[in-house]
């Protein structure tokens, strides 16, 4: 499967808002945003006035690009979400915030996204004291997330023994101590972070 691999910092500047791509490095002075916030390219600062279509467009790529997904996988949770009782645009992204790799980036295992993803594909994360290596599958309420044991000698893990744990959502819990996090109960539109109109998204699918 095809995946973007060039600049991410590019990514947040050209959405214009920061999609914290590179974990720490998005908080400190050496930001790219920071440096330069507008769009890349020759015109990026001068752009023409927005369109109801590009503004929409732009709330889909935005939320893509945050979580990684490319727009085959991105479009089948908007399919997902269509067929369950309830508002699609919150449960499309209630699915996507299920998925594996965000839960590990969400308990503060990892510093991204893109790192919790390669830590889930490359097997250091367990679900119910089973190997999971697919970042896509999804947590149910009650799962228990933990580091494998045979890996937790590694110098990243032990390092994040000793860090506390900080801004963890209401629906997740982790103890660095023992590496083990659960999932409390399943997330709330509430509970996600994401700056996005999703009902954008759902008028620009529906069309």
């Amino acid at each position: 499967m095809a995946k973007y691999t060039g600049p991410v910092c590019k990514l947040c500047r050209r959405e214009g808002n920061k999609l914290f791509l590179k974990g720490e490095r998005c908080l400190g002075a050496n930001c790219s945003f920071n440096k330069n916030p507008v769009p890349p390219g020759q015109h990026g600062a001068s752009r023409k006035k927005a369109t109801a279509y590009s503004i929409q467009l732009r709330e889909k790529q935005k939320t893509k690009r945050t979580y990684g997904l490319m727009e085959g996988q991105f479009h089948s949770y908007y399919e997902k979400a269509t067929n369950l009782r309830g508002v699609t645009g919150e449960l499309m992204l209630i699915l996507i915030e299920r998925r594996l790799d965000n839960v590990v980036y969400r308990m503060g295992i990892s510093s991204s996204r893109a790192q919790s993803r390669q830590l889930v594909g490359h097997g250091h994360i367990c679900v119910n004291g089973e190997k999971v290596n697919i970042p896509s599958y999804l947590v149910k309420a009650g799962d228990v997330v933990s580091i494998k044991q045979s890996k937790q000698d590694k110098p990243f893990f032990k390092d994040l023994k000793s860090q506390k744990v900080s801004n963890l959502p209401k629906w997740l819990s982790f103890d660095p101590a023992t590496l083990t996090g659960k999932v409390e109960a399943l997330p709330e539109r509430a509970d996600i972070d994401v700056q996005v109109s999703e009902h954008m998204i759902v008028e620009l699918y529906s069309k």
